[in-house]
């Protein structure tokens, strides 16, 4: 069947495959547009020493294959640790290679997370989201001059901003600042959270949204393996006149690699009929 035109696949959903056989497979399934994964010790797609001629390459396979890069899911680091003078300016040189990234394929964001992989903040909770708010900030106008935007997966179980609280947190430290969020439906149910009470709070920011089913501690299931409810989400986030795009990140523990591709067409299946 032919997917909803604004349902994309990350490349994380195949980062077992190096990134010319990943694009081979999504756009083999019948996608239009990706997300690229550039996520130290989770995919490697993007390398996280990143250089120009590592940014060509990346930017030369994504355009012989044919499907157009929604955003680049990137990290430079933790953005809630303060920084020593000579690694600021490696932070910012890392940002500046995902940039041009962005640009040279055309990607609408940067995706940049919502601080370190640990719930505990490096001083005290409000300084540590006063500074990656401010980081966040100070990425945005840097992209501003690329036409890229920023955007922030705001509530990630594994992050600094774990919860709907943290993420809310987060969210009022960015008014104004014209950074985007990202909703992923697993981190939300994984966290104990409700989508429709996420999306009641954050539509008028929410830029993207992540697609994976979860159940309470684990985000790692296939859509209709767990607890999300999709049609309840989706119904809220139209009614909320969202008409962003969708990007399925099957980053799943209960399919072998070989079973990936099928358990995507399915899932593409499925969502397509509730969007």
């Amino acid at each position: 069947m032919t997917f909803h035109p604004r349902l994309g696949c990350s490349t994380i959903s195949f980062r077992h495959l190096d990134l010319p056989a990943a694009l081979e497979t999504i756009a083999g399934l019948g996608f239009t547009e990706i997300d690229l994964g550039a996520l130290p010790a989770v995919c490697d797609h993007v390398p996280y020493i990143l250089d120009e001629p590592a940014v060509a390459a990346v930017a030369k396979a994504a355009a012989e294959s044919g499907l157009q890069v929604r955003s680049i899911n990137g990290d430079v680091g933790d953005l809630n640790r303060p920084l020593s003078p000579q690694a600021r300016v490696e932070r910012t040189r890392h940002l500046d290679m995902l940039l041009s990234l962005a640009e040279q394929t055309a990607a609408q964001a940067l995706v940049l997370p919502c601080g370190a992989l640990d719930h505990e903040p490096v001083g005290t909770l409000d300084d540590d989201l006063d500074l990656v708010a401010a980081e966040l900030t100070a990425a945005a106008v840097r992209a501003a001059g690329t036409g890229v935007e920023i955007w922030t997966e705001s509530l990630h179980l594994f992050r600094l901003c774990f919860n709907t609280e943290r993420a809310q947190q987060l969210t009022d430290r960015l008014v104004g600042s014209g950074v985007g969020l990202v909703m992923d439906f697993s981190h939300i149910v994984a966290s104990g959270g409700s989508p429709e009470d996420f999306i009641n709070r954050f539509h008028e920011r929410i830029a993207h949204v992540h697609l994976r089913d979860a159940v309470p501690g684990d985000i790692n299931l296939s859509i209709g393996n767990g607890q999300a409810d999709f049609a309840a989400g989706l119904k809220a986030l139209a009614d909320k006149g969202y008409t962003g795009h969708f990007s399925l990140e099957l980053e799943t523990r209960d399919v072998t690699n070989d079973q990936r591709p099928a358990a995507a067409a399915r899932a593409a299946a499925a969502i397509t009929n509730l969007i």
